[in-house]
């Protein structure tokens, strides 16, 4: 599927197979065994479309690890929020979680890490791309979403275009800036499957600190640390939720993703809510996190205060 861009925007001068168009996800596609894809780091894009009074589930460019040059052709107001990926304009520093302005003829340019992992750009209204079963999330797997319709990241030559005005400028509340402190302690809502492990095991989950393996990507997280034992050998296999916390036989967990499978036969600890998957998002290969269990009732008002954050009034 092609897409026809309006005039203008920004230029792809440089980029990598880590950069993506996502926005709130697929849904309700499930039973055909398409996953949900969507922004990681849904807070961080959540603020990014704030920033210039879009919906929130905007579609936006997700940068995982920088690497990404960009040529303003127009002049426009753009919004940053999550990691701090060395961003700069016309080789000034910028800084994420506000909104700024753009000419024609500037250079964007974002780096390297040097706190978190994923940024997200914002532009006016969303950026531009076709729909595809209910949402421009791109799936490389799946070649579904993106720029063109084909699940493909984006690259070099392409042109990004938005059809609003950005008249709608935010200014973002320091208190509410999302803090990527290390070592994060990650809630975890224990699932079916938490009495078939060990109590040596069940120890070690919420006591022992696991590090990012560097065989990690939007589909799941592998967790490094002690073995984890199951008595439970074999199961049906079974909707997997986002942020599911899945130990295969090797005893190490992978916290599953965007763009997991739909289903799975490991047994699983449980689930991290949905405040701890994005903070997850912004974790480096090599990085360590802790595991804390939360009851789902505590953590379903946690997320519904988070949420309180961007209802209007």
């Amino acid at each position: 599927m092609q897409h026809s861009p309006t005039t203008g925007g920004l230029r792809v001068e440089r980029s990598t197979p880590f950069i993506q168009l996502q926005d709130a996800g697929r849904f309700g596609v499930r039973h055909l065994g398409v996953t949900q894809s969507g922004a990681l780091d849904w807070i961080s894009m959540y603020w990014a479309n704030w920033l210039l009074g879009n919906p929130l589930g905007a579609a936006v460019l997700e940068i995982t690890l920088g690497n990404l040059n960009l040529l303003c052709e127009q002049d426009a107001c753009l919004a940053l929020a999550g990691a701090d990926l060395g961003a700069s304009l016309d080789g000034q520093p910028l800084a994420p979680w506000r909104s700024f302005n753009v000419r024609q003829g500037q250079q964007l340019k974002f780096a390297q890490p040097r706190h978190g992992a994923r940024a997200y750009l914002a532009a006016p209204g969303g950026f531009d791309a076709p729909s595809v079963l209910g949402s421009c999330a791109s799936m490389a797997r799946e070649e579904l979403g993106g720029l063109q319709g084909n699940g493909k990241p984006l690259a070099t030559g392409e042109r990004l275009t938005w059809r609003g005005t950005g008249l709608r400028q935010r200014s973002l509340d320091e208190r509410l800036i999302p803090v990527f402190t290390p070592s994060p302690r990650l809630h975890l809502v224990m699932g079916a499957q938490i009495g078939d492990f060990s109590g040596q095991s069940l120890f070690d989950v919420f006591n022992s600190a696991w590090k990012i393996d560097s065989r990690s990507d939007r589909m799941g997280m592998r967790l490094l640390g002690p073995r984890l034992h199951c008595r439970r050998s074999s199961m049906v296999s079974e909707g997997i939720p986002l942020g599911a916390v899945q130990v295969p036989p090797d005893g190490q967990p992978i916290a599953l993703l965007n763009d997991r499978q739909t289903i799975g036969g490991y047994p699983r600890l449980g689930a991290l809510t949905p405040q701890a998957v994005a903070r997850l998002a912004q974790c480096l290969p090599g990085e360590e996190l802790r595991l804390a269990p939360v009851q789902q009732e505590s953590a379903q008002d946690s997320h519904l205060r988070l949420l309180n954050q961007w209802r209007p009034g």
